[in-house]
């Protein structure tokens, strides 16, 4: 019979008090969570890690790296400014889904923000000035994209904001047919995002 792959780990390990769990979205922001292990000497931490082929970015035109050490950071930003139309936001191997899906809202005229979220914990360690930096509470359009439940995303997503994600157990398959078949594409999180931003107008 068809396997039932589980899409419930994340949220466990992020409910764990005292556990920091890293999801990190390419090579450099592994690098960056290990560094923080290592020089952490009172909390344990998680690394969930992906055995799929994920792009490392070229860190001369996305954010440094160095902010995994703070949970989340700007990964990059249509708007200069600081005020960009949408925020979309994932982690681990998602990364590269909102990367194109970036590039497709600039060509649509749309301003979009990406914000990389390797740890929720640390995230939530951070002073109110430094979270709302990365995730302004003006920008209410948002989408957040995980290839797991959506427990916990909410907070970020908002009432006006779209999670895309499972809403049924995984299956066992290729990358891209999964991907094919539960629809995660670059274009549906666009359309998500531009429905996102309608709702806040």
């Amino acid at each position: 019979g068809p396997t039932h792959q589980p899409v419930e780990h994340l949220a466990m390990l992020r409910a764990i008090p005292g556990l920091v769990t890293f999801r990190p979205g390419d090579a450099n922001e592994n690098v960056e969570a290990w560094k923080w292990a290592m020089n952490e000497h009172h909390r344990p931490s998680a690394f969930v890690l992906s055995r799929q082929d994920i792009p490392t970015l070229d860190r001369t035109v996305y954010g440094s790296a160095e902010g995994t050490q703070k949970g989340a950071y700007i990964l990059r930003c249509a708007c200069p400014k600081g005020n960009p139309d949408v925020i979309l936001m994932a982690s681990g191997s998602e990364i590269p889904l909102i990367v194109e899906a970036y590039d497709i809202l600039v060509s649509r005229g749309v301003k979009p923000r990406l914000v990389s979220m390797p740890s929720t914990d640390l995230f939530e360690w951070q002073d109110q000035e430094y979270k709302e930096k990365v995730i302004p509470p003006s920008i209410r359009a948002r989408v957040a994209v995980e290839f797991a439940g959506e427990f916990g995303w909410w907070k970020y997503v908002g009432l006006d904001g779209e999670f895309i994600g499972m809403t049924s157990f995984g299956e066992s398959a290729p990358l891209k047919t999964l991907m094919e078949h539960f629809n995660f594409t670059p274009d549906r999180i666009a359309d998500a995002a531009e429905r996102s931003i309608a709702k806040c107008k």
